[in-house]
Order: C-alpha cells, then structure tokens, then sequence
C-alpha cells in the first residue's frame, strides 16, 4: 500500500495487490487499481516510530505490531501492556508509505497536523482481513438495566432533557442513549457499571462522528457510571466530556432519584 487513506466511513484505500506479495522484509509492489476495501490490516515489523505534535515522542527500533483499522485509527503494540498500544492516531487520518529515497517510511497525519512517522526496518509479516460487520458489545445486566432505566428518566440528567433514543447507531457502533438538553442542544451518554479511560475514548470517537452530522451537531458527551476512576475523569474533562455518578438503587426507585454531578 503505498498511499492509504483511511476515512470517516472506515473505508481504507490501497492498491490491489497479489495476496502473499510480501517477502524478505519488504512490501510488495502495488500498481493496479485502487479499490476501497473495508479492511484491518497487521503488520509485524522492526521499526522505530516518532510522534510529533503537541509534544514529541520517540520509540527506538525494536519488533512490534502495527494495527491499521477499518475505524480509521493506526496503533503500535509491543508484547506487553494487555490491549493498550504504545503509540497511536485515532480517525480520520492519512496514511502514505514512502517510495523511492522513503521507501520504508509510513508517516500518519491527523486532521490536527500531528504525524506518526513509522521507519521500517524489516517487515515480517503483513496481512489484510475483512473482519466484517461486528454485532457489538453484549452488556451485562446490570450495564443494560441502567441504561433502560436512565433512558425511561431521562429528565434526572437534568430538567429539560428529552430522549432522542436508545442505541443511537454509528458507523463505529451503537451509542447508549442520544438526547437533548434544555437547550436543545444534543447530547450522547456514554454508560457503564465502572468508567475506565477506555469509556473515555469511546464516547470521544461516538462524538467525532456525531459532529460531522448537521442535524445534530453540535454534540456533547456525557460519561455515566456507577464508579468513574480518577484518570478517566481526568480525561473526560480535558476533552469536555462531563461526568455523572449513577446511582442504580435510586433510578431503580428504591431510594429518592439522585445523580451526583461533577
């Protein structure tokens, strides 16, 4: 793939190529026709990355994996840290593999300017799938018990809220409940039984697609949760997401309705 573009729709762009054209340490050359597949690709390769945005970053040459998502985000994995990437640019973004005197060099741009420079040494493995459409996350009974309950009183988010709907569908996946405020201004909630970082980034990529829509935009977030941990609070209000402590006992009705705000 020497010039990928990954867009809004998740549509990743490159150059048909031989399937197993990827041999000793390189990548294959691709010259026929351009086609939009909605594709994960997976490289494992020896690289060394550079982030240069808001501050820099560097990685030295070591093996990792690199993710290229059909979402639009590209990540860069070592064996170690469960799922969390050691470096990564969330969608939309560009990705250009260099040709030529740059031949080896992925450089990922966002819509903000940052880039991801990826030099490739040697490239060991280099596979595409088509992963599909995925049904999505199943949530536990408590997790769906609360968005029922929250959709069914939405006006305890605050007086004037009004329901658009439940399992609000995105390209990316459902977001839980999708209202409006007593502005009129709409808002997309975010729920779960405990708010980690990762429910942060969630709702963050729910509202980068829900903005570029004009009948909606502008939209908020807010984070709902039983228990949000420090950090995700922390980023949620870096990013002006607002966070809301539920309380199930009381949305059940079993005490007096209350949703501690902060």
């Amino acid at each position: 793939m020497k010039d990928g573009r990954v867009g809004p729709e998740g549509l990743v762009e490159r150059s048909a190529g031989r399937a197993g054209d990827v041999s000793r340490g390189r990548i294959a050359s691709e010259r026929e026709c351009r086609v939009a597949l909605p594709t994960m690709r997976l490289v494992i390769a020896r690289c060394s990355v550079d982030y240069a945005g808001r501050l820099t970053a560097h990685l030295p040459s070591a093996p990792r994996l690199i993710l290229v998502k059909a979402d639009g985000s590209v990540s860069i994995h070592a064996d170690d840290r469960a799922y969390k990437p050691l470096n990564w640019m969330s969608p939309p973004c560009t990705l250009k593999e260099g040709s030529g005197d740059e031949e080896g060099v992925w450089t990922v741009i966002n819509k903000a300017g940052e880039k991801l420079i990826i030099t490739m040494e040697e490239i060991l493995h280099d596979t595409t799938h088509e992963l599909g459409v995925d049904p999505g996350l199943i949530k536990d009974g408590v997790e769906a018990h609360l968005q029922e309950l929250l959709a069914d009183r939405i006006e305890t988010l605050g007086e004037g809220y009004t329901l658009i709907r439940r399992e609000y569908m995105t390209a990316i996946g459902p977001v839980d409940i999708l209202c409006r405020d007593a502005e009129g201004q709409t808002v997309a909630v975010e729920i779960k039984r405990r708010g980690e970082i990762d429910g942060v980034e969630q709702l963050t990529r729910y509202l980068e697609l829900l903005n570029r829509d004009p009948h909606l935009a502008p939209v908020r977030g807010i984070f709902a949760a039983q228990e949000i941990k420090p950090q995700a609070r922390v980023l949620a209000t870096d990013r002006g997401i607002g966070c809301t402590i539920l309380d199930y006992d009381a949305l059940r009705g079993i005490e007096d309705d209350k949703l501690r705000l902060f």
